[in-house]
């Protein structure tokens, strides 16, 4: 008879934490922009006004 295994502590904590993750909304646009510095680019070639 096969005994069955219990996942360790760590892959259950790895499991949990991407099923949180993929219930989460995605960022704003405006987030992606500024964490990918878009604004910077656009401010560089004088797309946009500086404030």
């Amino acid at each position: 008879m096969e005994e069955k295994k219990q996942p360790s502590k760590e892959d259950v904590r790895h499991w949990l934490q991407t099923q949180v993750e993929g219930r989460r909304p995605p960022p704003d646009p405006q987030q992606i922009r500024r964490e990918l510095g878009w604004d910077l680019v656009k401010m560089e070639r004088g797309e946009m006004p500086k404030r």
